[in-house]
């Protein structure tokens, strides 16, 4: 599955559906669950994934981790 654009493997995105908050934790299990490649994620879900990772756990959430947090601090210097 993408994530932010990022290749996230099956396990990992299982993961982070048990350490995610609602609504993102079921919107990620169905795309999971349908087959979902690519996975459009809102500001809101980029910012509960960010959140729920504060302990990361296997290098693609770290990654996926990196990604987000760079791009939350981009939109906060830019005031968006």
């Amino acid at each position: 599955m993408y994530l932010a654009g990022l290749r996230i493997p099956d396990e990992d995105v299982r993961e982070l559906i048990t350490l995610v908050d609602e609504p993102t934790r079921s919107f990620l299990g169905k795309s999971l669950a349908l087959g979902n490649g690519v996975v459009a994620l809102t500001i809101e879900d980029r910012e509960r994934i960010l959140w729920a990772l504060d302990d990361v756990r296997t290098d693609g959430l770290l990654e996926l981790r990196r990604a987000l947090l760079s791009e939350h601090e981009r939109r906060a210097r830019n005031g968006s």
